[in-house]
């Protein structure tokens, strides 16, 4: 797609690569990229899963370019990182971030915007924002509610590096697995989504963030709408209770 990012479609699953290693650097060009290429994948109703990678051997990626933190583009870079975040959290299949390596600053926060992250034993965690005299919005607005206010400002106001078992402690990660495993990993969870209806499983994806981001009886509520105006008006639905009822596999027809 660009000289920033690469675009892999295999059926209802596909694969971004941050395509600027060895480190992957967030700077103005591959979050427009990164942008554009989410815009392009958010419009296909039959997308199940994206999943979100660095390329090459070292990084997910160390975080957004200091160049772009100048006051000229200071505003811009914001807008840009901020917005992209917003359209990774809005699409609706299942986002997965696969971290291998240095995950730092605005990648970290990148990947923490997908639904799942899974992590190679390997990998390097850090928010280093602090030692540069700023701090980093979308991990202060996201953070408090996954892991905590306490455990949030330890790592925005120490900046400390942390490898993936403490990750997976924090819950900054889900899943941590040994180095070299991880596409595999990958593979096996696409395999297992793409075997379900795409309408039933993005549905599902949305109720489930009104869950994360919303009070109990308020998430509830949502999931009772999109059960009963969105899901019972799929024609997976229908499909699949006929099947169960018939005792034979579900047909979907993934709408």
């Amino acid at each position: 797609m660009s000289d920033c990012i690469s675009i892999r479609r295999d059926g209802r699953c596909a694969t971004i690569e941050l395509a600027r290693p060895p480190l992957n650097i967030l700077d103005l060009d591959l979050l427009a990229d990164l942008d554009a290429g989410l815009a392009e994948l958010a419009a296909d109703s039959e997308l199940q899963l994206v999943l979100l990678r660095g390329g090459g051997e070292r990084a997910f990626s160390a975080g957004v370019s200091v160049q772009d933190h100048t006051p000229d583009k200071l505003d811009r870079m914001l807008a840009s990182f901020h917005g992209t975040i917003r359209r990774l959290r809005s699409l609706d299949a299942l986002s997965v971030a696969l971290v291998d390596g240095h995950c730092l600053g605005g990648g970290l926060e990148l990947a923490t915007a997908c639904d799942l992250v899974l992590a190679s034993e390997r990998s390097r965690f850090a928010l280093p924002e602090i030692k540069l005299g700023c701090f980093p919005p979308v991990a202060l607005a996201q953070y408090p509610s996954r892991i905590g206010l306490g455990r949030t400002l330890d790592l925005v106001l120490t900046g400390r590096g942390f490898d993936a078992a403490e990750a997976l402690r924090l819950g900054l990660i889900d899943e941590c697995v040994p180095a070299g495993e991880l596409a595999g990993r990958a593979a096996a969870l696409a395999a297992a989504v793409t075997a379900h209806s795409a309408a039933v499983t993005r549905l599902a994806v949305r109720a489930g963030r009104a869950g994360a981001a919303r009070p109990f009886d308020a998430a509830l509520a949502e999931g009772e709408r999109i059960y009963l105006r969105e899901l019972a008006a799929t024609a997976d639905m229908a499909e699949g209770l006929a099947a169960f009822g018939d005792k034979r596999e579900p047909v979907w027809r993934h709408r």
